[in-house]
């Protein structure tokens, strides 16, 4: 696995739902390692996708409560987007005021693309669905998660 696994998580949360669910990852997140149904193909759909998100920062040291999590992802993605040129437009989600747009070219470049790959192989979505939903969604939910030009907490 690479680098980041928080901010790993978050983006694979975010390309699976969207902010509009973010009530009910927050529900997922907390039941990480407990035993969810199956569908009919023996997967267990969302839940189980979110659990092998999760699954990945329980590796990185012990479980941590959704909001933990978020912050922790929300810090890593601000340290690789300044990281890989992209530091103003992530910047610009955090503050108030307008939030700038990413294509998915600048978007890969930023988060990088073992943490691409690790998502595709979590999601089972194609690197372009991936980056096509994270440019539409990711600029709105880091927005929503950082009240006030900050962190959640900070």
């Amino acid at each position: 696995m690479g680098r980041m696994p928080s901010m790993t998580a978050l983006l694979g949360m975010v390309a699976l739902a969207g902010y509009q669910n973010r009530d009910k990852l927050a529900e997922m997140l907390k039941g990480v390692g407990a035993s969810s149904p199956t569908t009919e193909g023996g997967q267990s759909g969302l839940g189980g996708l979110l659990g092998n998100l999760g699954g990945m920062l329980s590796g990185a040291g012990g479980t941590a409560g959704a909001g933990d999590m978020v912050n922790k992802g929300l810090s890593e993605l601000l340290d690789s987007f300044k990281e890989n040129g992209q530091g103003d437009t992530a910047q610009s989600w955090i503050n108030q005021g307008p939030n700038k747009e990413i294509s998915s070219p600048q978007l890969k470049q930023a988060i990088g693309s073992d943490v691409l790959a690790t998502l595709e192989q979590q999601t089972g979505l194609s690197q372009q669905e991936l980056l096509a939903r994270l440019s539409r969604d990711l600029p709105s939910a880091v927005d929503k998660y950082t009240p006030d030009g900050r962190l959640l907490g900070a």
